[in-house]
């Protein structure tokens, strides 16, 4: 079976000589195969098409997709969005009593098939020319538990809630102070003992414009809870969250699956590992189509994800596998040190950071972990002097290289330009180019405006640009942020292999603990009272600074057999008490 995308945003008829259509070989026979459409940009026929993928190469912006499929998805289409446009290839199975999981890259139809199954879109099965029709619908599925769900959803004996993706947007949508959103959607009058739950009862009384990532996520949370529905989506709900408080929204949502059927979209893996029963891998290519395969148990399913290998569908969807180390790469660091700092302190009206002598050597990738609002930015920020320490100084001459936690797009003009302007001739380079522009897929963001990329693909850019600058200690302050767990397994390699051979350091802060496994080659651990006290320990031994931070989030880790990927142990299991009267949180 054989599909044409035209990836809109990339087509540019205005500055191509029209290749796809000179080129194609029926239509140069007479056979319209390719023509003009009424937007004035190529339409693609697919019936026509001979699959010579001449249009796919010629075209200057690489706009064209001819794609080959399995025989086996004929018929299986749930929805397409318009002509040459993205479709999506099957449905998860809703169950009662467990968390089903949605898991793969983004653009591939996680949130359209949050959208069927919430009701918010009604599948057309493909027949883009028409509006979805739930009689049609009910015949496609008649005999399959996805039947009876789409009944009760067309008739309306299905209420759904759902938790959207970007809580970043959520102050321009409901103005005003987060108890009266919240009081609107409080069916069962829970209101103070979610909150309470959640960690938002100080906030309550604020102005939703005024508040930060984590706390917009844990409101969005609980406007979500609060509704008394039967069916729930959470739509990445662990983003800006520290690991304290993504364990804590797991159980919540575990507990809730056992009345009700919750779906989960998570792009950090040990979340979905602690979170999920069932999981759906998602695969295909962005923007032109996504299949949804059978579920697994969540352990096969992110070892498989990470394997990249469909073995009962024979389909590969990644061209490498994604591998652990079995052990911390290295146990000491033996290099000149490139920047020593005494014991530090900062003071800010109501916050206080205290960090603990220590020193970046040469060739060290630091980590940094702990609670949001303990310091972690702040004393990045200190390294890269922008902050300047109450009492004590940063000793060292090195050259800084930051990308911020929050990225502001106020650059005028192309990606292209914006990284040659930071980078210089460095942008040109063979280094920048196969080392850090390709694995992170910048090739088709060069020449989109930097104001108009999404937040995955803004994080991808300024990683690049932070990486591509001269320096001799890069300072990257949460990479992982709007990134998939594809991209952020890439990202983690990418910023560790440039590292390497720049022959550099890196401080990196993140709260996905993979990322930092891949990353890693010693530890700060930050401890204290949110938006109070902050303190820091370290650079330390990744056993000895995970065990630390381990420790005080009061859960252990193993490695997987298969993948060596690290997995927490359930509450009070027998590894779990046998590791913590041992002291080993981290590792077996």
């Amino acid at each position: 079976m054989r599909i044409a995308v035209v990836l809109k945003d990339r087509c540019q008829p205005k500055r191509c000589s029209l290749e796809c259509i000179h080129y194609c070989p029926p239509v140069r026979t007479g056979v319209e195969a390719i023509a003009l459409g009424e937007n004035g940009k190529p339409v693609v026929v697919e019936e026509l098409c001979v699959g010579c993928g001449i249009c796919v190469h010629k075209c200057p912006f690489e706009a064209i997709k001819i794609i080959g499929l399995p025989q086996e998805l004929e018929g299986e289409t749930v929805h397409q969005y318009g002509k040459n446009s993205f479709r999506l290839y099957r449905l998860p199975t809703p169950r009662k009593g467990q968390v089903i999981g949605l898991l793969g890259p983004n653009g591939i139809g996680k949130t359209t098939a949050v959208s069927i199954l919430s009701g918010q879109i009604v599948p057309n099965l493909g027949e883009h020319e028409s509006a979805g029709d739930w009689a049609k619908v009910l015949d496609k599925y008649a005999g399959t538990e996805v039947h009876d769900y789409f009944r009760a959803l067309s008739e309306g004996r299905l209420r759904t809630a759902v938790k959207p993706q970007y809580v970043d947007k959520l102050p321009a949508v409901h103005k005003g102070v987060v108890k009266d959103l919240l009081k609107k959607v409080d069916d069962g009058k829970r209101l103070r003992e979610v909150s309470r739950r959640l960690g938002i009862h100080n906030v309550i009384e604020r102005n939703l414009a005024k508040l930060s990532g984590g706390e917009l996520q844990r409101v969005a949370i609980a406007a979500t809870l609060l509704r008394d529905v039967d069916v729930y989506f959470f739509d990445e709900p662990s983003s800006y969250l520290d690991i304290y408080q993504r364990l804590e929204i797991a159980k919540i949502i575990q507990e809730l699956s056992q009345e009700k059927q919750v779906f989960v979209i998570e792009h950090d893996l040990a979340v979905m590992d602690f979170l999920a029963d069932l999981v759906h891998i998602m695969y295909g290519e962005e923007g032109a189509y996504g299949v949804i395969a059978q579920p697994r148990p969540v352990r096969t399913a992110i070892n498989v994800y990470l394997d990249g290998y469909l073995r009962e569908e024979n389909i590969r969807f990644r061209d490498t596998k994604i591998k652990f180390e079995k052990r911390p790469p290295r146990t000491d660091w033996q290099s000149e040190v490139l920047i020593r700092f005494p014991a530090l302190t900062k003071r800010f009206k109501n916050f206080t950071l205290k960090v603990h002598e220590g020193a970046i050597k040469k060739g060290e990738v630091v980590g940094a972990v702990g609670p949001n609002a303990t310091g972690k930015t702040t004393f990045v920020r200190m390294l890269a002097g922008e902050v300047s320490p109450t009492a004590g100084k940063v000793e060292g001459e090195a050259s800084i290289s930051y990308k911020p936690q929050y990225i502001n797009p106020e650059f005028e003009g192309t990606v292209r330009e914006m990284l040659f302007q930071s980078i210089g001739r460095d942008f040109e380079s063979g280094f920048f180019q196969a080392e850090v522009a390709h694995p992170l897929h910048l090739k088709y963001l060069m020449d989109k405006e930097v104001k108009t990329l999404s937040g995955g693909e803004l994080q991808r850019v300024a990683i690049a640009e932070c990486l591509g600058r001269s320096a001799d200690i890069y300072l990257i302050d949460e990479p992982s942020a709007y990134l998939d767990s594809n991209q952020r397994m890439v990202a983690s390699k990418t910023i560790r292999r440039a590292i390497e051979k720049l022959g550099k350091s890196a401080v990196v802060v993140d709260h996905d603990v993979y990322m930092i496994d891949l990353i890693s080659d010693s530890l700060m651990v930050f401890s204290g009272k949110a938006s109070v006290s902050g303190t820091t320990e370290g650079p330390m031994r990744m056993r000895q600074g995970m065990n630390r931070f381990l420790k005080d989030v009061e859960i252990t880790f193993r490695r997987d057999q298969d993948s060596g990927r690290p997995r927490i142990n359930k509450k009070d299991s027998r590894l779990d008490r046998e590791q913590k009267s041992q002291g080993e949180y981290y590792y077996d």
